[in-house]
């Protein structure tokens, strides 16, 4: 099968705008992939003049918020340093059964590498639900803020553009799914507390499983 796999453009986010961006970039991949009957829900950042679709899945937002608590988690105890978030399509296969055991198998079909670069001032205060305002960091000039902010902004709108281009123009690998299937299979890998570096974690998932498009 074949993998396809977008890089997004970097981006340099401070730790407050941390969960805002992510919620932006990741719902709005999924809901690019989206299949079937969804109920599309637009949602205005806080921090930036963006608004971007969710899918309106229950689980897909459950799912999406569980992983950008545990990436900001990762991020609290490995400040200042470039990450990346990967989320995956998949579709599941029964391997041939043998006498002990019938083993399933996720067949990648496309990969989505998002990289951050994530300051972390002294102060840098986050609530903990994404729908309360924010409170700015006050040790920054207003001015220098606000022309940082508006270059985030920019490459915000930029990654969004990139992942509506790659969805246009990367369709023949997605693979046929089932009927009544709202949307596709996906799992969201972050970097492990085991490994300061996450592509450590890929490589031995893809060495495990000998091929990229077949990670276990």
């Amino acid at each position: 099968m074949n993998c396809e796999v977008c890089q997004l453009k970097e981006l340099e986010v401070e730790f407050f705008e941390l969960r805002e961006v992510l919620h932006c970039i990741l719902h709005t991949i999924v809901f690019h992939r989206a299949l079937g009957l969804i109920r599309p829900k637009d949602i205005d950042l806080e921090l930036f003049e963006i608004t971007y679709v969710q899918c309106g899945e229950i689980e897909v937002e459950k799912k999406i918020d569980e992983k950008i608590e545990q990436f900001i988690s990762w991020i609290e105890k490995h400040p200042n340093k470039k990450s990346q978030i990967c989320l995956s399509f998949y579709e599941v296969k029964s391997k041939q059964p043998s006498w002990f055991t019938n083993k399933i198998e996720r067949l990648y079909w496309e990969q989505w590498y998002i990289n951050l670069n994530v300051l972390q001032p002294t102060k840098s205060p986050i609530g903990k639900s994404h729908h309360s305002k924010l409170v700015m960091d006050p040790g920054e000039a207003s001015e220098e803020r606000s022309s940082r902010r508006t270059l985030l902004e920019q490459s915000l709108q930029e990654v969004l553009f990139q992942i509506i281009k790659f969805v246009n123009d990367k369709k023949d690998h997605v693979p046929p799914i089932n009927d009544g299937v709202i949307y596709c299979p996906f799992e969201i890998t972050i970097p492990s507390s085991s490994d300061s570096a996450f592509g450590m974690d890929m490589i031995k998932r893809m060495l495990h499983s000998g091929h990229p498009s077949m990670l276990s």
